[in-house]
């Protein structure tokens, strides 16, 4: 099994939703964070005082699912979430151990 961490643009999530709802990935994690890449932040001025802007807002997607599966749900998130411009995120692809289901008890891909 693999889990799938893909940082993306706010906006960008319901269409990275969509994506992965047509090629039957029926669960996932969704976590508001804030971090920089390349992007070092922006500078802002907010009543006449300029700031520094360091952490930008992002959306932390997380998907376990198949080893058959991950290329499939990479590529669905890319599709969607790339624009070409900088600060459109990271897919990180990990392996996992097992996984359990806590109500039925069951492991494996069947806890999926």
């Amino acid at each position: 099994m693999k889990k799938i961490e893909a940082i993306i643009k706010p906006f960008r999530l319901d269409d990275v939703k969509k994506a992965l709802n047509d090629i039957n990935i029926e669960g996932m994690t969704v976590t508001e964070v804030k971090g920089f890449g390349r992007q070092k932040g922006h500078t802002e001025f907010y009543r006449g005082a300029e700031y520094t802007v360091d952490f930008l807002p992002k959306i932390k997607i997380e998907i376990v699912t198949t080893e058959e599966m991950a290329p499939k749900v990479v590529e669905a998130i890319c599709a969607v979430a790339k624009s070409g411009k900088i600060g459109d995120g990271k897919i990180f692809v990990l392996g996992v151990e097992e996984t359990v289901r806590i109500r039925t008890g069951e492991r494996g891909k069947e806890a999926l």
